[in-house]
C-alpha cells in the first residue's frame, strides 16, 4: 500500500510517461483517513476511484465555482465525491448517480465518517443513461463524468446540456491509461475517449483543456 497520501512509482508509471514530478503532484495534497478507507473499499469493490490529483483538482474547481449544484456520474465508493463536497459550500448539493447499489452503500457510509450532512447528497441508483435526460436543463455548476467510458459521449452531451453558462465538465480518465496520446492504440475504449477529447476540443459550445492529473481530466468550460 502507498504511503498515507503518496504514489509509489513503477514500471507502469514509466511505461504510461509517469515521472517522478507526475507522483509528486498525485501526492502534493494528502489524502485523510476518510479517503484512504474509501480508497480502500473501491480496490476491494473492483470499482473506479479518481486518484488523488483529480480528486484535488476536483475540490478546488467546486471551491472556484462555489458549485451549488453538481452531477457526479459513476458514484464508487464515494472518493470523487467527498472530493468534490469538500470543495463545494456548507449548502452545496451533491447528485450523485451510480448502478451499482452495492457501491452506493459504501459512499453513504464515507459519508457519515466525513460528517457530510445527509441533505448534501442525493444518491440516485439507476443507469446514467436513464437518470441524467431527467435532470433540469441548465441548472448545474459541475459535472463529473466517470463510470463507463463507452458511454462516455452520451454522458458529455447530457453533461453539456445540464450545465449553466459558465459551468464545467469534468471527464475522469481522458488519457486512459496513458494509450490515448499513442496514436497506434487503436482499442474501443482509447478510441472513444480519444474521440470525446477530440469532439470536446472542436465543440464551439465549450473552453477545453486536458490537465495529466491522476488518469487524464479533461475540463471544459460551457460557454
Amino acid at each position: 500500500m502507498p504511503p498515507r497520501g503518496g504514489i509509489i512509482t513503477s514500471d507502469v508509471d514509466a511505461r504510461h510517461g509517469r515521472t517522478a514530478g507526475w507522483a509528486y503532484t498525485e501526492s502534493f495534497v494528502p489524502e485523510d483517513d476518510v479517503l484512504l478507507r474509501a480508497r480502500e473499499r473501491a480496490a476491494e469493490l473492483g470499482c473506479h476511484a479518481p486518484p488523488p490529483g483529480t480528486g484535488a483538482v476536483l475540490r478546488v474547481m467546486a471551491a472556484s465555482l462555489a458549485a451549488r449544484a453538481v452531477v457526479e456520474v459513476g458514484t464508487g465508493t464515494g472518493v470523487g465525491s467527498l472530493w468534490l463536497l469538500r470543495g463545494m459550500p456548507a449548502d452545496g448539493v451533491l447528485t450523485t448517480i451510480d448502478v451499482e447499489l452495492e457501491h452506493q452503500r459504501a459512499a453513504k457510509r464515507a459519508f457519515a465518517e466525513a460528517g457530510i450532512a445527509p441533505g448534501r447528497t442525493r444518491t440516485i441508483p439507476g443507469r446514467p443513461a436513464d437518470v441524467l435526460p431527467r435532470l433540469t436543463d441548465g441548472a448545474y455548476d459541475l459535472v463529473l463524468v466517470g463510470a463507463d467510458p463507452y458511454a462516455y459521449p452520451e454522458y458529455v452531451e447530457e453533461a453539456l446540456r445540464l450545465l449553466r453558462p459558465g459551468g464545467v465538465l469534468a471527464v475522469d480518465g481522458a488519457l486512459h491509461e496513458g494509450r490515448v496520446p499513442d496514436p497506434a492504440r487503436r482499442d474501443e475504449v482509447t478510441t472513444v475517449v480519444r474521440e470525446v477529447g477530440r469532439a470536446l476540443r472542436a465543440d464551439e459550445r465549450v473552453v477545453p483543456a486536458l490537465l495529466p492529473s491522476g488518469d487524464g481530466l479533461l475540463l471544459a468550460v460551457r460557454r
